[in-house]
């Protein structure tokens, strides 16, 4: 391993209950973030930006098939997006791909300032 990328994130794995709509919905946002498709096959597909990529794939063995975000498991993920003006145009192109906005009364920033500084 080379030392300059332990710790950085190697790969994230989705596991989805439709693979097509999993592309629909995960494809512009990646392709806009600057991600290419890197493989892709039956059940699944993994885009890549740098060392970094992202897997999506239809799973048989799901115990739901819906996604809960309060449940046990992955939550969600966030993605720096650029300038203020970027994640404005993205969020509103979010809108028109059917994406809801979380903590919409706490745009842009759901936990706060990016100048806060939690501590326990």
């Amino acid at each position: 391993m080379n030392n300059d990328s332990k710790g950085t994130l190697h790969h994230i794995e989705l596991c989805v209950p439709d693979i097509d709509r999993a592309k629909q919905e995960w494809g512009w946002v990646l392709a806009r973030l600057g991600y290419s498709i890197y493989q892709s096959w039956a059940s699944g597909i993994s885009w890549r930006l740098g060392p970094t990529y992202i897997v999506a794939e239809q799973s048989p063995a799901m115990s739901s098939r819906e996604h809960e975000r309060t449940l046990p498991g992955l939550n969600h993920l966030a993605f720096h997006s650029g300038s203020q003006e970027d994640l404005d145009v993205f969020v509103e192109e979010s809108r028109r791909h059917g994406w809801v906005q979380l903590f919409e009364d706490k745009y842009p920033h759901a936990g706060g300032p990016i100048t806060t500084v939690h501590t326990s």
